[in-house]
């Protein structure tokens, strides 16, 4: 896990580790964690699986409200500005099964039908990544039962989603035409080349050591805009060079300072 992924478990999550991955060895047929090791000693699917059922994928809708209110009032105001003269990305980062970046999406779409028009000819995207494939394909399907969707305001519950199979509902075509997710390491390699208006990377480096969290920071920082705004976990903050380029303006909220620069 610390070298495939950086999360850093300690003894305290023994419990834990013990209950993810004896599903995997029953799966497997093994009957000792020893064999379970050798398994996994090489690259390969079965280790790629382990990081995964070692990961928490918790979430919700408009979790950490604050986040989305500041986003609303501050942020979006300059991107229908900025979205006339180029284009505009927003990275949903460690995005689980996609309630936080379709929370972004209805933000931007407005709480009725109506206030979406800014969109329609926008070339406006927004990038959902996780480490886990099934909860990227989730973020695909955007489909949600009914306890899940409870958290989301009414407004905006009536202008975005619709009724699917069984008690599940789905989020409206606009608002799935604007996200794209992928599989993504947040330590291995970026495709992306353009630099983003917003990140969201909430409790995500909860799991890091300070060494990890201040690289990831960095490579955050870097990916980002002048002025765009990064967005990270309650009991987050940030460590090392990523420090010296942002700027503090609201809780765990931060704006990367025109001409900043590691």
């Amino acid at each position: 896990m610390q070298s495939d992924a950086r999360i850093h478990l300690t003894d305290i999550k023994k419990t834990l580790v013990h209950g993810r991955l004896s599903r995997r060895l029953r799966m497997h047929g093994l009957t000792s964690f020893r064999d379970y090791v050798r398994m996994v000693q090489s690259p390969g699917e079965e280790r790629a699986a382990m990081v995964v059922a070692l990961t928490t994928n918790h979430t919700h809708f408009f979790r950490e409200n604050h986040h989305f209110e500041h986003f609303r009032e501050k942020v979006i105001p300059t991107l229908k500005d900025a979205v006339r003269r180029r284009p505009v990305r927003i990275w949903s980062a460690g995005c689980s099964s996609g309630e936080e970046v379709y929370t972004i999406a209805m933000c931007l779409l407005g709480k009725d039908r109506g206030q979406a028009g800014w969109l329609r000819d926008a070339d406006l995207k927004l990038l959902a990544t996780d480490l886990a494939p099934h909860v990227v394909d989730s973020v695909r399907q955007a489909t949600y039962p009914d306890n899940v969707v409870a958290a989301i305001p009414a407004d905006y519950r009536k202008a975005w989603l619709r009724p699917a199979a069984g008690s599940d509902h789905e989020m409206a075509p606009e608002a799935r035409a604007l996200v794209t997710a992928h599989v993504l390491n947040l330590f291995e390699a970026w495709p992306m080349r353009q630099q983003y208006d917003a990140i969201f990377c909430r409790n995500v480096m909860i799991y890091f050591d300070d060494r990890a969290k201040a690289e990831l920071e960095a490579r955050l920082v870097d990916q980002l805009a002048p002025g765009g705004h990064l967005y990270i976990g309650h009991s987050e903050r940030l460590v090392g060079p990523a420090a010296a380029v942002m700027k503090g303006c609201g809780q765990t909220i931060y704006v990367k300072q025109e001409g900043g620069t590691r």
